[in-house]
């Protein structure tokens, strides 16, 4: 099961993917980082699954009904031909966004009388134990869930144990968590279907495009999208666990929580996009973590709903994705220091003290909260810690991390000569020695670039990023030089690996997407554009046929790998696309 070949929908809610095949392989209820209800993307054989598909087993092509996350899978076999339309309803209803979580799945014939076949076959999250099934009239119950689990349908119940039957007119499906249907399904597919794609073309309507890339970029944020968890304003890295970073590498983490760095990457592809309101619930949720934690301790990744109690454990009854396990529930990353985040932090918050529209969350205590942060930056700058690769074999002093230390800095100091001029001189200051120690003690004359450790040898793809947050000025020969540096040491097959040091599983073997991405972004800011472009015209060439990316790609296989979809990958295509392509204003 190639991860090229899944499509992806939901409503910010939760989410699901969907095989060529017309199977669910991966949805988890009643949020992102509940237990698996389908999960045959981490067991093959025993995962469970719902599908819809060719009675022959054979796949479909996939598409995205336009500028929509509404699924569609088209099916041409010798009996005749049919489509699947994938979505989860989101649309706007009582003045309040309608996300219900309930997968709607409608099968319609196109030409002739196709033969297909339904099965539905959830399981009990990570005991994989099968639940009871009650059948009604027109549903069937599954046993066994914290709230009501159904399948309710127009399709003969006799029929959903798989066995092919002809297909002569349109079958409505709906599971549900929670609040059952009990409407005619056929005229409720019909509206929340129109609502739901009228809701993401108007959506896409209100988004900023650049004029090179737009359906990449259009793609990548409605995928993006869909990594928001609407209820509390976190943005989750990835929709998935455990799918490897390569085959038999070990590496297989679990993504399904919020990174305070990942969701500040984010918030900027919001701000290119122009849209707000992913920022403004973003805001809302950082001063939740930042409010539990008064002694800002913080930690580099936290639940959707705030928390941080996200030991981890493995799984051993589970194979993993193409028996490439181990399977990973929760995240011992929570638990290491990285001294970033004060960074992304204070990037994050900054604006509500520079953007007007922003004034409803303006406080004396959100501007003491920001003061803070940048003097904790400027406490923990230069010193050890894991840095931005979570590294699990020994901290060091990380140069992006002094680097995110010297944007809190920074940053601050503008906020303060506009909110607190007593204070813009006391980080100014501090933004001046943070940069000083950055120059000194990263900069490595025999490499001729910077280094990714204070007093190292070693490069890594996170230097691209002083160029993106401005530390030296863009003619400065250093920044070109340490771009060389990096395209020269890094690069495998036209993709930027992160780093080729041993982190503890080995050197990686495959690029990690972002970095591309960076250095498309890195480029095009120190005035090298049609190395840029160029390079972005190749990288958006290994996109999946939907549109969508992963963390990681295997140059040799040409195939994807890791967590998937992957929103650090999608934002890192919106900024470098941005980055990289002219202003509409030089085409008008």
């Amino acid at each position: 099961m190639r991860l090229e070949d899944l499509g992806l929908v939901g409503n910010c809610q939760f989410s699901a993917l969907i095989s060529r095949a017309g199977a669910v392989v991966w949805c988890c209820l009643p949020r992102f980082d509940s237990e698996p209800v389908f999960a045959r993307l981490l067991d093959e054989t025993d995962g469970g699954e719902f599908r819809i598909g060719a009675a022959d087993g054979s796949p479909g092509e996939q598409r995205y009904l336009p500028n929509t996350n509404v699924l569609e899978t088209r099916f041409c076999t010798a009996d005749g031909s049919f489509r699947v339309l994938d979505f989860a309803p989101r649309f706007l209803q009582y003045d309040r966004h309608f996300r219900p979580t309930q997968l709607f799945r409608l099968v319609e014939p196109l030409e002739g009388t196709p033969r297909v076949a339904v099965s539905c076959e959830p399981r009990l999250g990570w005991s994989k134990a099968k639940p009871e099934r009650l059948s009604g009239s027109n549903h069937v119950r599954f046993e066994g869930y914290a709230s009501p689990v159904r399948l309710t349908t127009d399709v003969p119940l006799s029929y959903l144990g798989g066995q092919p039957f002809a297909l002569t007119e349109r079958r409505h499906l709906v599971l549900s968590w929670g609040t059952p249907i009990e409407e005619p399904l056929a005229p409720l597919f019909e509206r929340f279907l129109g609502e739901t794609v009228r809701y993401w073309q108007r959506w896409v309507k209100q988004c900023n495009v650049p004029p090179l890339f737009q359906q990449q970029v259009i793609r990548s944020a409605l995928a993006l999208k869909l990594h928001c968890f609407e209820d509390t304003g976190a943005i989750v890295a990835s929709m998935t666990t455990s799918v490897p970073e390569s085959a038999g590498s070990g590496r297989t983490w679990d993504y399904r929580y919020c990174w305070l760095r990942d969701a500040y990457y984010s918030l900027a592809a919001f701000r290119r996009l122009g849209q707000f309101e992913e920022r403004e619930r973003f805001v809302h949720y950082l001063l939740t973590v930042a409010g539990g934690e008064p002694d800002l301790e913080l930690a580099p990744l936290y639940c959707i709903d705030a928390r941080k109690d996200l030991e981890e454990r493995q799984l051993g009854s589970w194979p993993g994705y193409e028996g490439h396990g181990p399977v990973r529930v929760g995240n011992a990353a929570a638990r290491q220091r990285q001294h970033d985040v004060y960074g992304e932090m204070v990037l994050a918050l900054f604006p509500v003290f520079l953007d007007d529209r922003f004034s409803e969350e303006r406080s004396s205590h959100t501007l003491e909260l920001l003061i803070r942060l940048a003097r904790k930056a400027g406490v923990v700058a230069g010193k050890p810690d894991a840095g931005i690769w979570e590294f699990r074999n020994g901290d060091r002093p990380q140069t992006f991390s002094s680097l995110m230390c010297w944007a809190a800095a920074d940053r601050l100091a503008a906020v303060a000569a506009r909110h607190r001029p007593e204070l813009a001189g006391e980080f100014k200051g501090a933004a001046e020695v943070i940069r000083g120690a950055i120059v000194e003690r990263a900069w490595n004359a025999e490499l001729g670039s910077f280094a990714a450790s204070y007093g190292g040898a070693d490069l890594d793809a996170s230097l691209l990023q002083m160029v993106s947050l401005h530390l030296l000025d863009a003619r400065d020969p250093r920044l070109n030089q340490t771009v060389d540096s990096v395209i020269r040491e890094l690069t495998r097959g036209g993709w930027l690996m992160r780093y080729r040091a041993d982190d503890g599983f080995g050197a990686p073997t495959v690029a990690f997407t972002l970095c591309t991405f960076w250095l498309v972004e890195a480029l095009a800011k120190i005035g090298r554009d049609e190395e840029a472009r160029a390079l972005l015209e190749r990288a958006c060439q290994s996109l999946s046929p939907l549109g969508l990316l992963s963390e990681d790609y295997d140059v040799v296989e040409g195939r994807m790998w890791g967590n998937f979809p992957q929103a650090y990958s999608h934002v890192g295509l919106i900024n470098a696309a941005f980055a990289a392509s002219p202003r509409w204003a030089d085409w008008t």
